[in-house]
């Protein structure tokens, strides 16, 4: 099977600081692999790079094949990726289900297929009772949901979480685990940054790990959990991924 994205001997530097040094890596359909590593690590300008927001320095991405590199962000997310970020950024003078008809629209005809696809995106996330409501009224957990509907209406077969359980409960740590868990049954693939390392290691297939700006570890969660490299560079202790 082709690989669905790959990133090949990717550079990206600011000045004299190189924060992705190299990294070469593929992504299969239907794969939820896991990205994690110390803050500072460069998986934010990973991500930025393959979403267009930056140009590389040197080496290349595929998406389906086909060059993406120095890609503009809508051309990027026309083409089937999608991403989330850390800090929400919804239009706040819109609605919930407004914010979300926006991103559907990137694909559909007409406002009331629009209007149609973010409903169904919106009952994912469990968001429906909130689809007339001001973004403002969101709490935290609320607006971190609201991302990956945004992220989900634009129908793509790549999506890029970037911390969508920061400042969730446990209890919505649980259900938005259940939701990232179920979407490559649906088509999407996932690659997915996460610090709430119980979930990801409990969930992913596989796991990369980054540290100054390098791959140094690729591999099943019970395997990366247990890499020295791993330990000393991010995780401090082997941990189970039980």
């Amino acid at each position: 099977m082709s690989a669905l994205l790959e990133v090949r001997n990717l550079s990206r530097s600011f000045g004299a600081l190189t924060a992705v040094r190299d990294v070469t890596l593929s992504v299969q359909p239907g794969e939820l692999v896991g990205l994690i590593g110390p803050n500072g690590a460069g998986k934010s300008t990973l991500y930025n790079l393959i979403a267009g927001a930056l140009a590389p320095t040197s080496g290349e991405i595929l998406f389906k094949g086909r060059r993406i590199s120095g890609w503009k962000p809508y051309q990027v997310a026309r083409a089937g990726i999608a991403r989330t970020f850390q800090i929400p950024k919804p239009y706040r003078h819109l609605s919930v289900v407004e914010n979300v008809v926006l991103s559907a629209l990137l694909h559909d005809a007409s406002v009331g297929a629009a209007h149609r696809s973010a409903a169904t995106v919106l009952a994912d996330v469990g968001l429906a009772d909130y689809a007339d409501a001001p973004v403002g009224v969101l709490t935290a957990g609320l607006l971190k949901r609201l991302e990956v509907a945004r992220a989900l209406a634009l129908k793509p077969s790549l999506v890029l979480f970037d911390e969508i359980m920061a400042g969730l409960t446990p209890t919505e740590v649980k259900v938005m685990t259940g939701l990232v868990a179920g979407l490559p049954a649906r088509g999407i693939t996932v690659i997915w940054v996460e610090h709430v390392l119980y979930a990801i290691m409990s969930t992913a297939q596989r796991i990369m790990v980054l540290h100054r700006g390098e791959l140094i570890a690729d591999g099943p969660p019970e395997t990366v959990s247990k890499d020295p490299a791993v330990i000393k560079a991010y995780l401090g202790e082997e941990m189970s991924v039980a």
